[in-house]
């Protein structure tokens, strides 16, 4: 009796279910079509690159002039020295990236969990946030993320490559 009414269910589901009446190609290739569009259509608006006081700098080029925030051991605040890094990041962001979103990557050296680092990563890339909004950046502008110590600049067991490693990099998303 259970063998009979299990092959009817299977029977019932396998009639139900049937084939879909999509094509797959069809639509796929349609998508492709409007991605192409869109990824020709952005790349023909401006090609990359930004005007900055008459000349024109990719944005790769302007990501290279924008300095990045080192931090000392187990800390978030910005030192006075690095101040004026900020200051010129932020002239750099408002008049050659004010179309542009600034990406904030907080990172940390091999010191403390991979949760501690994550976090301090955050605190940091957030310390610099607050710092450019205050030069008068739009916030709305800046996207942050955490790397924690998965993306060291510098491998080495000292005391200087660690100290590379504690710092907030920029990037620049269109």
């Amino acid at each position: 009796m259970k063998s009979i009414v299990l092959s009817s269910v299977v029977t019932a589901l396998l009639v139900f279910s049937g084939c879909s009446s999509k094509n797959p190609d069809a639509d796929g290739a349609s998508k492709a079509q409007e991605v192409e569009a869109v990824k020709t259509e952005t790349v023909s608006s401006d090609n990359g690159i930004i005007s900055a006081g008459g000349e024109g700098l990719s944005m790769t080029d302007l990501e290279k002039r924008m300095m990045s925030i080192y931090f000392a051991f187990d800390k978030f605040n910005i030192s006075s020295d690095m101040q004026s890094k900020v200051t010129t990041d932020a002239d750099l962001a408002k008049a050659s990236a004010s179309n542009l979103t600034v990406k904030l990557e907080g990172n940390c050296d091999e010191w403390g969990s991979d949760e501690y680092n994550f976090a301090l990563g955050l605190k940091r890339a957030d310390s610099v946030k607050k710092a450019l909004v205050a030069e008068g950046v739009d916030a709305s502008k800046i996207t942050m993320v955490s790397y924690g110590e998965s993306n060291p600049t510098c491998n080495d067991k000292t005391q200087a490559c660690w100290a590379k490693n504690r710092r907030v990099d920029f990037k620049l998303l269109p």
